[in-house]
């Protein structure tokens, strides 16, 4: 059994209820989640193996149901493997608006529990619920609640551990997936972890699981009983001390509601390796218009904008510019990002991916606001919103700039497959 396996296991579902007393962290996970949004629409492949990602030679695998898994398929896998490990799986598209749409719905409810909720991705979080007691009962009871209203409100399910720390709570989410509730009582913390394998401690990588295995130490017990000493001088200061804390259950990090975007930003990988600038020029632009819808999305706007452009031989170079002013404008992006490509000096250079960042963000309420030298009073930003509108409505395929309304050409990334990250 693989090591991804190992930690993403199905775990046995609680028998008799557990004691949650002090265990007020929950950590809730969507079970396969971008594939149960394509399920909604698409029931008859309910049971089916279905993946969700690129689907070209270089499309990697965004999601995968728990059928495709059974032959191996995991996210981050290139699709390429992944059909030959499971020639029978229907392969879909990234449609990130659909996921996000279902993502707002879903932390609306968990926003209706407690507003200690910090969101890690789409789909999951934790939940601090020691404020929610007197008005929903125990833990246990309100990750019941939880998983009751999203299966009732978006026909999909998600698995919740609860426990009295952050790294335990998430470490029991994935021990009872798919669609599953397990609680660690405060006092059953050693039990439940000590017979885990290393690769369960947060901080333990393929590397340091290889240290730790020359070492003879294969379970979080054996690590345990390792003297700090030992460890921090196998390890290195802070890793040694880290999983010498988590080992022992120890984890005093609390739930933070909300951490603020540091940078948003998309990316395409081609098919096959680009060397025709228009084509990189029309890729700036898409990438542009979803970084831009993004910002917006998130009521941010930012300062930086920065190019990345990776070469058919993997090296990458990346080129920034900080603007006088935020902008959450995909017009002002994209020739900002046009104009660093070009001055890259790769516009006969074969390309093998390039994308666009936006970092130095700040509220956009709080960026002054002046219009460009050639934008009317109701201009660029009226009409991009009127696209979000448009977008959110019908789809994000609904309404696009002229330059991109065309046919596929080979190599230019439009295979229908979204390349995001």
């Amino acid at each position: 059994m693989s090591r991804k396996q190992q930690l993403h296991r199905p775990g046995p579902q609680p028998g008799p209820p557990a004691d949650d007393t002090g265990c007020h962290i929950l950590h809730v996970d969507m079970d396969a989640f971008f594939v149960s949004v394509e399920l909604l629409e698409r029931p008859e492949l309910r049971g089916r193996p279905v993946v969700v990602g690129g689907a070209g030679p270089r499309g990697v695998v965004s999601a995968a149901s728990y059928e495709a898994r059974t032959f191996g398929v995991h996210s981050a896998m290139p699709m390429s493997r992944a059909r030959r490990l499971c020639p029978r799986a229907v392969v879909l598209p990234v449609s990130h608006g659909k996921y996000s749409r279902v993502s707002a719905a879903v932390f609306e409810i968990f926003r209706s529990v407690t507003p200690l909720v910090e969101g890690l991705s789409l789909d999951e979080a934790f939940l601090d619920v020691a404020g929610a007691g007197r008005r929903l009962g125990r833990p246990a009871e309100i990750a019941r609640l939880i998983r009751e209203q999203v299966r009732d409100q978006q026909g999909i399910t998600c698995s919740v551990g609860v426990a009295s720390t952050k790294f335990v709570a998430k470490l029991a989410s994935t021990r009872c997936k798919p669609d599953g509730l397990l609680v660690v009582p405060a006092d059953g913390v050693v039990g439940f972890l000590h017979p885990l394998p290393v690769a369960a401690l947060w901080g333990v990588g393929e590397r340091t699981e290889q240290t730790l295995t020359r070492l003879g130490l294969r379970t979080v017990g054996q690590l345990a009983e390792v003297p700090l000493a030992t460890l921090q001088r196998e390890l290195g200061n802070a890793l040694g001390a880290h999983l010498h804390e988590l080992a022992w259950g120890r984890d005093p990090r609390e739930v933070v509601p909300h951490t603020p975007d540091k940078s948003i930003g998309a990316e395409e990988t081609f098919d096959t390796d680009v060397d025709d600038p228009e084509v990189i020029r029309r890729e700036l632009l898409r990438l542009s218009e979803k970084v831009g819808a993004r910002l917006r999305a998130s009521g941010n706007a930012g300062r930086t904008v920065s190019v990345k452009l990776r070469m058919a031989g993997f090296k990458t170079i990346t080129r920034a510019r900080t603007l006088a002013e935020p902008t959450d404008l995909a017009r002002v992006i994209y020739v900002t990002a046009r104009e660093l490509y070009e001055g890259a000096g790769l516009e006969r250079v074969r390309l093998r991916l390039v994308g666009v960042r936006v970092e130095n963000l700040r509220p956009a309420g709080e960026a002054p606001r002046q219009l460009t030298f050639d934008e009317p009073e109701h201009g660029w930003r009226e009409a991009e919103r009127a696209m979000d509108q448009v977008a959110h409505r019908f789809g994000s395929g609904a309404v696009r700039p002229a330059a991109l309304v065309r046919r596929a050409e080979p190599g230019d990334g439009r295979d229908g497959r979204d390349g995001t990250r």
